[in-house]
């Protein structure tokens, strides 16, 4: 049976649930977006940016894992391949990576190579990837290379 709110109760419903959240997919990514498809070239696919951001992922009640992050994405990836996939951000400070799949799965990761984190998708399907990079360290805005490949990393 479905429930009709009104008001200040539909009000207060949507309030309450998007207070659970920290990130906001909608809002335009700080560093743009990019269309790959599978045998993209040149791979790897590499854009030069800064990490972290003021909101606390260990607060956040719907996104995983630990750092700092922007609430905006960094970066959009629209995929149009069909195998494995791996986003990866390289820096001289700890960062980590969190990602928003088109299936609305959370992904992410933290010290993959050393303090660099990377996630690889296997069988990545087609559609929209929110990227967010973070930092661990609080007030921290390192600079490093996005990295988007299929190739082995």
């Amino acid at each position: 049976m479905k429930t009709l709110m009104t008001g200040a109760v539909a009000a207060l419903a949507l309030s309450a649930t998007s207070a659970l959240a920290c990130t906001n997919w909608e809002l335009p990514p700080s560093y743009g977006d990019v269309t790959l498809a599978a045998g993209f070239m040149p791979d790897p696919h590499t854009l030069d940016m800064a990490a972290g951001g003021p909101i606390n992922l260990s607060t956040c009640t719907e996104e995983p894992g630990i750092g700092f992050i922007s609430e905006a994405p960094d970066y959009d990836l629209y995929w149009e391949g069909n195998g494995t996939l791996t986003i990866a951000f390289e820096s001289d400070e700890d960062t980590v990576l969190l990602v928003n799949g088109q299936q609305w799965e959370w992904y992410y990761n933290d010290d993959y190579k050393g303090l660099n984190p990377a996630i690889v998708i296997e069988n990545a399907p087609a559609g929209l990837y929110d990227i967010w990079v973070g930092t661990i360290t609080e007030g921290s805005y390192p600079n490093g290379t996005l990295i988007i490949t299929e190739l082995p990393y």
